[in-house]
């Protein structure tokens, strides 16, 4: 019963690794394609300031809710 847990949860862990990782890669290849395709730097800044922005507001967002 021990055994069948662990091989459940390690392919668990692979399905879910491979989900979150599919994930980014379309994420990052629509924001190549729509995001400033024209001006890689302006994409990229853009990009790292609204990462950046939203990371800040939602930590402060799980902050007032706990």
């Amino acid at each position: 019963m021990v055994k069948k847990n662990r091989v459940r949860k390690i392919f668990l862990a692979l399905v879910v690794g491979l989900a979150v990782v599919s994930f980014w890669r379309g994420a990052w290849q629509l924001m190549d394609l729509f995001l400033f395709p024209n001006n890689y730097i302006l994409s990229n800044v853009v990009s790292l300031v609204v990462g950046f922005v939203l990371l800040v507001f939602t930590h402060h967002a799980i902050r007032e809710f706990l």
